[in-house]
């Protein structure tokens, strides 16, 4: 199989349905994708909901994917980044 070209029927852009993935798409008996990688993603999560919080490392004001309720610290996304670059 060849890579092919296809048309996003969300935003009409034109993106790329590899030969991989036309592989794994044929194996589970998939049909071709209709949209674009980024439109998929932003039709699955949506609008994301953002609480602000203050992060308990640097103080920073941020906001954080999840509501913050005080019984565990809230992490800053380069604290967060940091801490887990640490292991």
């Amino acid at each position: 199989m060849a890579d092919q070209e296809l048309t996003c029927r969300d935003c009409g852009g034109t993106f790329t349905f590899t030969d991989g993935e036309q592989e794994f798409y044929t194996a589970r008996n998939y049909t071709p994708p209709l949209r674009c990688k980024r439109c998929r993603q932003s039709r699955k999560s949506g609008p994301r909901q953002l609480y602000d919080a203050v992060c308990a490392q640097c103080s920073a004001q941020c906001q954080v994917p999840f509501e913050p309720k005080g019984d565990r610290p809230v992490l800053c996304r380069e604290c967060f980044s940091a801490k887990r670059a640490e292991g």
